[in-house]
């Protein structure tokens, strides 16, 4: 998965940020959670402003280039001329980027999470506890534990979801520390860098799987 850029390129001193990505998609493309160039992946370079190597618009991820990518700023858009589009849900990862502690930010589709924000979606959310994969959160240190995983209404308006999702992160009374869904659309989750993201998508569709067949979902 070589792929270097050249030194002239917007993204050139990054090649080994981007292969990590790289290598998510084809990991979760594999797995069926990233499928028909569906999902996003992004890494954190900044934060004051934000700047973000964020993928691009409709590429499929399960055989990304080093070039599939685009370096963004606060607003989202890219700060180099010459690079392609990025995607749609790009000030999403903005604003989860903002926060000190996140270094790479994955969204994913999967059947079981899609099934599960349908399913959960008035109610806001759900609680998956008692599980020992929990402790593969950051920060979870027993199975002993309830984990809550809020569900936002899915809108084409993105400024208006990322605004919802700003305000939920800020709200000391809620609780959304590593991940959320999207109804009837997808996973988001990050961590401190791409390991521990990878390791929290994994974490979460394991934990959805258990969940959805618990719940008597047909098996997929």
């Amino acid at each position: 998965m070589s792929n270097l850029l050249p030194d002239s390129h917007p993204l050139a001193g990054h090649d080994s940020l981007i292969q990590q990505l790289r290598e998510c998609g084809r990991l979760f493309h594999s797995r069926g959670w990233s499928v028909g160039t569906s999902s996003n992946y992004s890494v954190v370079l900044g934060r004051d402003p934000v700047e973000l190597i964020v993928t691009a618009s409709g590429k499929d991820k399960g055989r990304l280039e080093s070039t599939d990518f685009v370096h963004v700023g606060p607003e989202g858009l890219p700060i180099e001329s010459d690079q392609p589009k990025s995607s749609a849900e790009t000030m999403l990862h903005v604003v989860l980027a903002e926060q000190h502690d996140v270094g790479c930010i994955l969204h994913t589709h999967s059947v079981w999470g899609t099934l599960l924000s349908e399913h959960f979606f008035d109610e806001g959310g759900f609680e998956i506890e008692g599980y020992e994969m929990l402790k593969g959160l950051e920060g979870i240190t027993t199975h002993d534990y309830s984990h809550w995983i809020p569900v936002f209404s899915n809108t084409q308006d993105i400024p208006i979801l990322a605004e919802q999702v700003r305000e939920r992160l800020a709200d000391p009374m809620e609780s959304m520390t590593h991940g959320f869904l999207i109804h009837k659309h997808g996973l988001y989750t990050w961590g401190n860098d791409v390991f521990a993201a990878r390791r929290h998508i994994e974490i979460y569709e394991f934990l959805f799987e258990c969940t959805a067949r618990k719940l008597g979902f047909p098996v997929v």
